[in-house]
């Protein structure tokens, strides 16, 4: 498989993912980055095409939110049908367990929940702390670190509470990686289709999708969780690298999810990179966040 990318017009209107409601505008950043992949993905694609009878490969786009992962994935899916290679870019963000705003307060009370019992558990929460915590709970203020200064026991609560939260973010208790795998299974048995979930964001956004895969060699799931120890069938994962902060102002930007700002959302943000980066040796193809491909060695050094 050839192709000389610098002769190819990427078109401004590309399908982007299938998740519903997202609109992805293709930024000059998404191509020159997904044009810097290319090249490293079809020499991958054509060793791991070597181990297959049916010519179905699963490619994975991970990374934080704001890291252009549904950007580069519509990319890359445009250029590998330009070289003779079917492609369908599949949205991981349809395949949690709950909708966004459900999925939020579930973080927020397993947050709690861990920060309340280990008080409970070193014997601290006195009827004074519980006042005191019930206060900044219902000012969404208990997950401010700043607050460790001001009160003794609350260094104990914070600490526990992300504890408790990083240990539920990016599990099967919050992904339902079963559904994913099994359709990255089927793909790879050559189905002819595929039922696609579509999740949106609210309650009565939720239906399947019959697509057909007849014609498609290669499946990009693009998905945070896209690098996860949980996901099978993924041949070729590729990391983009991001930052919390990135991924704030990309948050900021899209303004439709409340309390993106708060102290909250800050931790989780922290939490998900420390998950994405302790994946990254898991990764085939690493892109720094300034565009250019390194190992997972040279990757661990800049963290």
């Amino acid at each position: 498989m050839s192709l000389n990318i610098e002769n190819v017009n990427i078109p401004a209107n590309l399908p982007a993912g299938d998740m519903p409601g997202e609109h992805v505008k293709i930024a000059d950043g998404h191509i020159r980055k997904a044009k810097t992949i290319f090249p490293v993905l079809i020499d991958k694609i054509d060793a791991a095409m070597k181990g297959v009878s049916n010519g179905k490969i699963v490619i994975s786009i991970c990374g934080g939110s704001g890291a252009g992962k549904s950007g580069i994935a519509s990319v890359l899916s445009y250029l590998l049908i330009e070289a003779g290679l079917g492609s369908y870019v599949m949205s991981g963000d349809n395949y949690p367990r709950r909708i966004p705003s459900a999925n939020d307060n579930e973080r927020l009370h397993i947050f709690r929940q861990g920060g309340v019992r280990a008080l409970r558990d070193a014997g601290i929460m006195t009827p004074e702390i519980t006042d005191i915590l019930r206060d900044l709970q219902r000012n969404n203020r208990d997950a401010d670190p700043t607050l460790s200064t001001e009160y003794e026991w609350f260094g104990q609560y914070i600490v526990n509470a992300s504890g408790a939260l990083k240990d539920y973010l990016g599990s099967p208790d919050e992904q339902d990686y079963d559904e994913v795998n099994s359709i990255l299974s089927s793909f790879k048995e050559g189905a002819d289709e595929l039922w696609l979930k579509r999740m949106g964001r609210d309650e009565a956004s939720l239906w399947y999708d019959r697509v057909d895969m007849r014609d498609k060699n290669i499946l990009i799931l693009e998905w945070t969780h896209g690098n996860s120890e949980y996901l099978r069938g993924v041949d070729i994962p590729i990391l983009l690298a991001s930052t919390p902060q990135e991924t704030l102002a990309y948050r900021l930007e899209r303004g439709r999810d409340l309390g993106s700002d708060s102290p909250f959302t800050t931790i989780v943000l922290n939490l998900e990179q420390t998950i994405l980066d302790s994946r990254a040796s898991r990764a085939a193809i690493i892109l720094t966040r300034n565009g250019d491909i390194t190992s997972p060695e040279d990757y661990r050094k800049m963290l």
